[in-house]
């Protein structure tokens, strides 16, 4: 729910500060550390934050924030890249729970759009880390999302909340109630969100954009003991599903009569204990346990095709995570622990043509596939005087079962070993300059693995002899935080090795299509630079902008790396005053160029590249006690626009108003 997100907003509104670099994040290390000593690249997107820009998605929460591009394959969809990777090769978290699974794509996916917004109070972006931290998939950098907690009371009290919001042309309707029930041991929250998204309309000439639109529903709740005054067990449970998702790219490119997802479907339940003792070997412990569930179904018809194609693919995920906070010495602590997950895959394929029975086939997975991935890891901290150094190290270990109908059963057992290490000197509490290492792995999963038919514009055959991506992450940076100015800049280059890529098997093809299969065989690095800043300068006045630029190569293609954003970026003006705010915005990305062949073929991408682009957005705000107004301006030009390698373009000018209501 949001509740702490208005009352965050209330706290905080008599007057403007910094928040750059003021914040706290718990992802670069699994411990609370101030984001401006974090030797790293962390973003930190506050609730307060969020109440101002009124996300639509969880996807579009991140629209605009420092070194994160968003693309959307279709309406229903956002997929983030961080420093020029996206898909499987970006890390996403919930409460510090894996939301990747064993059959995340390679490239953009729909994954991070299946998390209600309402639900969460904090987003923390870690970029360029997060494997020996979180494991698998990190490549690029890590995602975290914090949903919102009840909190406890002296007293016996219930608080509820409303929310109703209206987007123009009736591109979305929601509605979304919650409440809240606390004591001083136990509290209590839960909301429901009905969400209706019509068709996307675009700028300028684009117009509607149609079928884009779907309907989605979701429900929470979340239940806090305090067992004592040191423990606290929390029980969680949170589910979303999603009817009628069309691929819009598809109907208006590839002569599709119908392409949609339905459903999608996402629920997640766990339970986590949390403790605090006297031994400086296990100062705070925490156990999490996590049970996920993903449903994907695929429809399809080709025009003039009589046959319908449904797909379904299921991933039961469990998980446990135990962590341990060590306070060794007064000048040097530490985080350990164990973490399992496992992943049970289910896959169908059933064709059914007009006045014929139903034909079941194998599906896009092996039926009945079998991920557990295993892993130990310790991260340490030390701070003697000004000199801040942190090193840490994780094994991993997987056990991957397929039981393939052309290739028989399959069983293989990846490892990796990773390893960072950082240095940071920190001058009079206000200054930071640091230099990190990071080394990060991605195992191969099912969807790399057992894929066997149409992706996108390709048909895929299983490869079972795929070893672990892995990436070096070297970074320099310098951070500055004063009262009223702050800043954080960082130049970085990450080198990847064994990466996996779709190779295309000479002289054959399959109903027309080209076919391929995967293997390790490309190198490649991405370098890049990244700047925020942020000035106040007045008691009610700031400014702020930020920018990241990322130059991609693939050494053995001697190509640029495929789907690599371009510079982009956002700059503003904020007027916070008592209960109101005002915030104009533009958002801002150059033309793309430099094409992958892969890109050169990509229907999505224009003829030439992606060309550039700028858009004016106004936030503004207003509450009281009992009642708070939200309105978003978007693309005040009308400018027809799209995200490089989007399926679909930006929304045009219009208007995102949302009525809240609370007691």
């Amino acid at each position: 729910m949001l509740s702490s997100t208005l009352s965050g907003f209330a706290q905080e509104r008599d007057s403007l500060r910094t928040e750059l670099l003021n914040q706290v994040n718990v992802t670069a290390n699994r411990a609370q550390n101030k984001t401006l000593e974090t030797a790293g690249s962390v973003s930190v997107i506050s609730a307060r934050t969020l109440q101002t820009y009124q996300p639509r998605t969880t996807p579009e929460a991140l629209m605009g924030s420092t070194g994160v591009f968003v693309q959307k394959t279709t309406h229903g969809a956002g997929s983030l890249f961080l420093r020029g990777l996206t898909g499987n090769q970006t890390l996403m978290l919930i409460d510090g729970i894996r939301l990747n699974n064993s059959t995340f794509r390679y490239g953009p996916n729909q994954y991070l759009n299946t998390v209600d917004p309402f639900t969460i109070d904090k987003i923390e972006v870690l970029r360029g880390g997060g494997s020996v931290t979180y494991g698998s998939d990190a490549l690029g950098g890590t995602l975290q999302l914090f949903t919102s907690n009840p909190a406890f009371s002296e007293k016996p009290a219930v608080h509820g909340k409303a929310v109703a919001r209206y987007a123009t042309g009736d591109m979305e309707k929601t509605l979304r109630a919650g409440v809240e029930l606390s004591r001083s041991r136990v509290a209590f929250s839960a909301g429901v969100s009905i969400r209706n998204f019509g068709d996307l309309i675009g700028g300028d000439t684009t117009g509607k954009q149609s079928p884009s639109g779907y309907k989605d529903r979701s429900f929470d709740a979340k239940l806090l003991f305090a067992l004592s005054d040191s423990w606290t067990l929390t029980l969680a449970h949170q589910a979303i599903s999603q009817k009628h998702v069309p691929l819009y790219y598809r109907y208006k490119l590839e002569n599709f009569a119908l392409n949609e997802f339905n459903p999608q479907k996402r629920s997640l339940t766990y339970f986590k204990l949390n403790g605090k003792t006297t031994s400086k070997w296990a100062s705070e412990i925490s156990l999490t346990g996590s049970w996920q569930s993903t449903n994907e179904g695929r429809l399809s018809r080709k025009k003039g095709s009589s046959s319908l194609r449904t797909e379904t693919d299921k991933v039961q995920t469990s998980g446990v995570i135990f962590n341990v906070q060590s306070n060794i010495a007064k000048f040097w602590n530490a985080s350990s622990g164990i973490e399992i997950y496992s992943d049970q895959v289910e896959s169908d394929k059933i064709d059914q043509v007009d006045g014929a029975g139903p034909v079941a086939s194998r599906g896009l997975y092996p039926d009945d596939s079998k991920y557990l991935n295993y892993a130990v890891y310790s991260l340490h901290q030390l701070k003697i005087d000004d000199w801040r150094f942190s090193f840490g190290g994780r094994f991993n270990g997987f056990r991957i079962k397929v039981a393939d109908e052309v290739l028989g059963n399959v069983s293989v057992k990846p490892t990796a070993l990773v390893g960072n290490a950082s240095i940071s000197y920190l001058l009079h509490n206000h200054s930071n300059f640091y230099t990190s290492f990071h080394s990060g792995f991605r195992a191969p999963n099912i969807d790399d693995m057992g894929t066997l038919g149409i992706v996108d514009f390709r048909y895929e055959l299983p490869a079972y002899d795929l070893k672990p991506e892995t990436s070096y992450n070297f970074e320099a940076g310098y951070k500055f935080r004063s009262e009223g100015f702050a800043m954080s800049a960082a130049l970085f280059q990450n080198n990847l090795r064994n990466l996996i890529t779709r190779v295309q098997v000479a002289g054959q093809k399959i109903d027309g299509i080209d076919v391929y299969r995967k293997e390790n065989v490309e190198r490649a690095y991405i370098r890049g630079a990244e700047i925020d800043l942020e000035y106040v300068f007045s008691e009610y006045w700031k400014i702020y902008g930020s920018g990241a630029y990322n130059f991609g190569k693939n050494i053995t293609k001697n190509e640029p790396v495929r789907r690599i954003p371009p510079l982009n970026g956002r700059f503003g003006l904020e007027y916070r005053r008592s209960q109101w705010y005002l915030r104009p915005e533009a958002w801002f990305a150059q033309k793309q160029t430099r094409l992958a062949a892969g890109d050169a073929g990509d229907n999505r991408i224009p003829k030439g590249g992606t060309p550039g682009w700028a858009v004016m957005n106004v936030m503004a705000g207003f509450e009281v006690k009992h009642f708070a107004v939200n309105a978003v301006a978007q693309n005040l030009t009308n400018k027809d626009y799209r995200t490089h390698g989007s399926g679909i373009n930006g929304v045009g000018r219009s208007l995102w108003l949302t009525l809240t209501g609370k007691f």
